[in-house]
């Protein structure tokens, strides 16, 4: 994209009428043949500056939007069906980039159309972005182009875009509830040994005697708050700036992911969102052609976890050497034996694609039900949990003015 320029442009239609605007294009003799295209006869072309002051286009590091993977699953949608009737790909690729709402998706577009004009395969095109564009979908197109159905395989990557779109929403959606009585809790607590406990702690003290153990404890939390509160805030704000940058490097990577499949509750949920992820995926990348091995490869990539993509690199290499896909994969433990077996039925019967599609199916089935019963489970025990917190500061507090008439005496 770096050799793309924004070109103000002039023109005149076949009515005599003038017509301005912006391209994006290698160069002015680009933009020229692309008016001809457009049916505008070229009165002037400029490079078109920067924009300032108000209308200057700004980027804050770590708060600037990227692309969604919705989008990407309504720009596959759409381009399918417009290949599909039989629009040029020049020409749905310069209705895309003009109509998607997403402002990097649409420069992506544009560079990926320049590309092509020049005469880049969208695959190759694609390939020159892939901060935007999942190897997944690199692979499947590359695959459609070769074999004559880019609309059948845009197609497919859709629906594993929504799928995948839904599976978020299923979870996020699930975890909406216990997230905020958790926050909810915690700003509680901070607030009350904050500005409620030295209110009670400077009554206590007029009064003299010992205080019980449990307000003692809270009077002690009280008083290190005002040492305790810049603290966190510092770790905060180094880890929202340290996450990002370091989230999916290998090291770490290795070390959270098998952690997060051995948690008691959360652990099954997300072995069962991974293998769904896997099965899908590699369902519709033998659909569309894809060598195994190469597919193999891909589908641990996006899997999500460590384990999951490092399970499959083995089992990549004991199919680079001859052996099955369902045999190395029964020997890794993150695999539950349902799904290796139906593997092994798929393979034997010549149905591999349809069998993972199955998996794929009653794993995302799984997931939306067991989402279900986490929330049904969860929020009962996170109204518990802020009940027990609060209620016990409460009752910490109110100990000393049991014993108020002893004290005076």
């Amino acid at each position: 994209m770096s050799n793309v320029q924004a070109y103000a442009y002039v023109g005149r239609n076949a009515s005599g009428k003038v017509v301005k605007g912006k391209l994006d294009a290698p160069s002015e003799a680009a933009v020229a043949t692309r008016l001809h295209g457009m049916g505008l006869s070229p009165v002037s072309i400029t490079e078109a500056a920067e924009g300032s002051g108000l209308q200057r286009e700004i980027s804050i590091p770590g708060f600037t939007k990227g692309v969604k993977l919705k989008d990407l699953a309504v720009m596959s949608r759409q381009m399918a069906t417009m290949i599909g009737s039989g629009l040029s790909l020049l020409r749905t690729l310069h209705i895309l980039a003009d109509q998607t709402e997403s402002k990097p998706l649409a420069k992506v577009l544009s560079a990926v159309r320049n590309d092509v004009e020049s005469g880049t395969s969208i695959s190759d095109a694609f390939a020159k972005h892939p901060d935007v564009m999942p190897p997944l979908m690199i692979n499947m197109v590359r695959a459609g182009e070769t074999g004559g159905f880019l609309d059948g395989a845009l197609d497919s990557i859709a629906d594993n875009f929504e799928k995948e779109v839904k599976l978020r929403s299923t979870i996020k959606s699930a975890m909406t509830y216990p997230v905020i009585v958790l926050i909810m809790s915690l700003v509680s607590v901070v607030a009350m040994l904050v500005f409620i406990v030295p209110v009670f702690q400077s009554m206590f003290a007029t009064l003299g005697g010992t205080l019980p153990l449990p307000t003692m404890m809270l009077v002690y939390l009280s008083q290190s708050m005002v040492y305790v509160v810049p603290i966190l805030a510092v770790l905060g704000i180094a880890f929202a700036i340290w996450w990002p940058r370091n989230k999916n490097t290998e090291r770490v990577r290795k070390f959270l992911d098998p952690l997060k499949l051995k948690l008691p509750v959360f652990g099954p949920l997300l072995t069962k969102i991974a293998v769904a992820r896997f099965a899908r995926n590699f369902s519709n990348m033998i659909a569309a052609g894809v060598p195994i091995l190469r597919s193999l490869n891909i589908v641990g990539e996006t899997s999500g976890n460590w384990v999951i993509e490092n399970a499959l690199k083995q089992v990549a290499e004991s199919v680079r050497q001859g052996r099955s896909i369902a045999a190395p994969l029964a020997e890794q433990p993150a695999f539950p034996a349902m799904v290796t077996q139906m593997i092994a039925v798929g393979e034997d019967a010549g149905s591999l694609e349809v069998m993972l599609s199955k998996i794929g199916d009653f794993y995302d089935q799984e997931v939306e039900s067991m989402t279900e019963q986490l929330t049904a489970m969860i929020e009962p025990l996170m109204v518990a949990f802020l009940g027990v917190v609060v209620g016990g500061m409460i009752v910490a507090l109110y100990l000393p003015i049991f014993n108020i008439s002893t004290l005076i005496k």
